[in-house]
């Protein structure tokens, strides 16, 4: 099953927010237009700051990211979200 354009654009919305609010100094997300979706889940690949890339793992029915799968440089998470995921 596809998963549809509306949904992998709100996944979108959804995992600069939980990025933006759980980490410091963010300065830039860059999505890639390469998605897929194994094993039910979604997965989006992005870029941060221009340089350090990622991807999420997002569960496309509740728009929630799963996982964060970082490479190295990722930016810290913030202080107040160390020991609970801050709302996103």
């Amino acid at each position: 099953m596809r998963t549809g354009d509306k949904v992998i654009d709100q996944a979108k919305q959804k995992v600069e927010s939980y990025i933006r609010n759980n980490y410091e100094n963010i300065n830039k997300i860059t999505f890639s237009n390469d998605t897929s979706d194994p094993m039910g889940g979604l997965m989006i690949r992005e870029t941060v700051n221009d340089k350090v890339d990622f991807s999420a793992s997002v569960d496309p029915k509740e728009l929630s990211v799963q996982s964060l799968g970082e490479t190295k440089g990722f930016p810290e998470v913030k202080e107040e979200c160390k020991e609970k995921i801050c709302d996103y």
